[in-house]
C-alpha cells in the first residue's frame, strides 16, 4: 500500500547551492512534497544510495532551431537538442526567439513557439533577441512580451544582422529598466573586428585560427566596458554572456566593486580550448572551434577557473550553436571550406557542458554548492524561474539529476545524443556524470539510458520578473 507518494528517491544525498543533507524525496504530481527521512511508500522508488541529488541543470543561454541565414541551419531542434540536454543532465533549457530586421518581435516568438511546442522533452523558457528596436518594438512589443513571460532578452554588440547602435541599447536598456527585465549583452567591438578581418583577409589570411586574431581581448574588453558604461547611465542591472578571459573579467570586477549590478556568465570552451584548437595555417579542422568570442590560451583559462570560485560569473552555460562540422550547412557552407570571416559561429555542449564543470569540482577547483549555484540556482533567480526551478525544495519542481560522482567517462561523440557530428571535447575523460535523470518528476534517463519520453512533454515556462543577487 502506497503513501500516496507517485515516487520516492530513498537515501538522497541531497545538494543545493547552499546546503547538503541526507533524505528521503517524495513526489507528488511532478512536485517535490516531502524531504524527510524513512518516507513511505512510493508507487515507485529509486535508490540513490552513493548518488548526489542535484537539481537538475538550467542552460540558460543555447541556441535551438534559430531562424539563420539563407544556406545556413543549426543541426538541433527542439527534439534533439532537449534529448541531449536531459541526457547530460539539464532538465531546463532557455533558448532564444530571434527577432530578423524588418520583423515584428511577436511575430518571432510565435514563429519560436512553433518550433518548439510539441517537440521538447524538457521544459524551457524564451530570451528574446533584439536585433531591429522600431518605436513600435519599444513601446509595445517589448513591454506587453515582457507581461507575459519574456522576461530577458539579449542584444548584441556585434554581428551585421543583429548589432545595435550606441543609442538602440540605451533605447532597450531603459525599457528593460521600466519594465523589469534582464538585458544580456554580447560584448564584442564590430568596428574594430571589421576592420582586422579586413586587415587579415587583405594578406591573405583565411584559415580559421585567423578567427582568433580577428577578435583579440581587447576587442571583448572594450565592448565589455562600454556596456557597464551604459547600464551605470540607465541605471539598471545587465548581464554580460560568454566571457572569454582575464581583460573583460577585470572589466565586470572592477564594476561590481562600485556596487553596479553586473552580472556575467561564462561557458566550458573557455575552460577547456584554446586559440590553439583553431588550428595551423593550412587546416580547416579548427572550423569546429569557431565562435565568438573566441577561446584565448592557458592564462585565460585559469583567469576564468578562478572568477568561478570568487563569484564574479553568476552563471555558467554551455552557448550551445550546433553547426555540424561536414554540412553544406554548417561549417562548410555550400560544401566548401571558407574564409574565417564566413564559417558559422558557435559549438556544441549542451549535453557536456555539466560534465566538464564537475570535473573541476573533483580536482578542488570548484565547490559542489558553487556548482549548483552556477548551473541552477542563479539561471532560475535571474531569469524568473525560481522556486520553480533551480533548488530540490518542498513546492519545486521535482527536476532531479542523481549525479554519480565517481564515474569517469572519456568524452565520444558517437555516445552523445546531439544531432551534431562533432564534439569539440573528443577524448577528454571527466570525473562525474549523471545517472538518473527527472523532470517533474518523470524518469527521462535511467542508468545513463535515454528513455524515449513522449517528444512535447516539455512545458513551456512563462518567466517571472529577475531576481537579482548579491554580488
Amino acid at each position: 500500500m502506497t503513501t500516496g507518494y507517485d515516487l520516492v528517491i530513498r537515501n538522497a544525498d541531497v545538494v543545493t547551492a547552499s546546503e547538503r543533507f541526507n533524505c528521503d524525496i517524495g513526489v507528488k504530481d511532478g512536485v517535490v512534497v516531502a524531504l524527510a527521512r524513512e518516507l513511505g511508500a512510493g508507487a515507485r522508488e529509486i535508490d540513490a544510495t552513493g548518488l548526489l541529488a542535484l537539481p537538475g541543470g538550467i542552460d540558460a543561454h543555447c541556441h535551438l532551431d534559430q531562424p539563420m541565414p539563407e544556406g545556413l541551419k543549426m543541426a538541433d531542434d527542439f527534439l534533439s537538442g532537449t534529448r541531449a540536454a536531459v541526457c547530460g543532465g539539464t532538465t531546463t533549457v532557455i533558448p532564444f526567439a530571434a527577432q530578423e530586421k524588418g520583423q515584428s518581435l511577436k511575430a518571432a516568438v510565435a514563429d519560436y513557439h512553433r518550433r518548439a511546442d510539441g517537440r521538447a522533452v524538457t521544459d524551457y523558457a524564451f530570451h528574446l533577441i533584439v536585433s531591429d528596436p522600431t518605436p513600435e518594438v519599444l513601446e509595445r512589443e517589448l513591454p506587453e512580451l515582457i507581461a507575459a513571460g519574456y522576461t530577458s532578452f539579449k542584444i548584441y554588440m556585434t554581428y551585421d544582422d543583429l548589432k545595435l547602435s550606441d543609442r538602440e541599447i540605451l533605447e532597450v536598456m531603459d525599457v528593460a529598466r521600466r519594465n523589469q527585465a534582464l538585458v544580456m549583452v554580447h560584448a564584442e567591438n564590430s568596428d574594430c573586428i571589421a576592420w582586422l578581418t579586413d586587415k587579415l583577409t587583405e594578406a591573405g589570411k583565411h584559415a580559421p585560427k585567423y578567427h582568433a586574431l580577428s577578435r583579440p581581448a581587447a576587442v571583448e574588453r572594450e565592448a565589455t566596458h562600454r556596456a557597464i558604461a551604459f547600464s551605470e547611465l540607465v541605471d539598471v542591472p545587465i548581464l554580460i554572456v560568454h566571457v572569454s578571459g582575464q581583460d573583460a573579467i577585470e572589466q565586470i570586477e572592477w564594476a561590481q566593486r562600485r556596487g553596479l549590478h553586473i552580472y556575467a556568465e561564462t561557458c566550458p570552451q573557455y575552460l577547456y580550448l584554446t586559440a590553439e584548437d583553431l588550428g595551423h595555417e593550412d587546416g580547416y579542422h579548427g572550423a569546429k572551434c569557431v565562435c565568438s568570442p573566441p577561446p584565448r590560451d592557458s592564462s585565460s583559462q585559469k583567469a576564468v577557473w578562478s572568477a568561478l570560485k570568487r563569484g564574479i560569473f553568476s552563471v555558467f552555460s554551455s552557448d550551445h550553436a550546433p553547426f555540424s562540422y561536414d554540412d553544406p550547412q554548417g561549417k562548410k557552407p555550400g560544401g566548401e571550406e571558407v574564409s574565417f570571416e564566413h564559417i558559422p559561429n558557435g559549438i556544441p555542449g549542451i549535453e557536456t557542458r555539466l560534465a566538464l564543470l564537475f570535473d573541476g569540482v573533483s580536482h578542488g577547483k570548484l565547490s559542489l554548492h558553487k556548482f549548483v549555484e552556477l548551473t541552477s540556482l542563479n539561471p532560475a533567480k535571474l531569469y524568473g524561474l525560481y522556486p520553480r526551478k533551480g533548488t530540490i525544495a518542498v513546492g519545486s519542481d521535482a527536476d532531479i539529476v542523481l549525479w554519480d560522482p565517481l564515474k569517469q567517462v572519456a568524452i565520444a561523440n558517437d555516445a552523445l545524443h546531439h544531432n551534431v557530428d562533432y564534439t569539440p571535447y573528443e577524448g577528454r575523460t571527466v570525473h562525474g556524470w549523471p545517472k538518473h535523470c527527472l523532470s517533474r518528476g518523470e524518469l527521462l534517463v535511467e542508468n545513463g539510458r535515454y528513455l524515449e519520453p513522449e517528444a512535447g512533454r516539455g512545458q513551456f515556462l512563462a518567466a517571472g520578473k529577475p531576481q537579482y543577487l548579491d554580488l
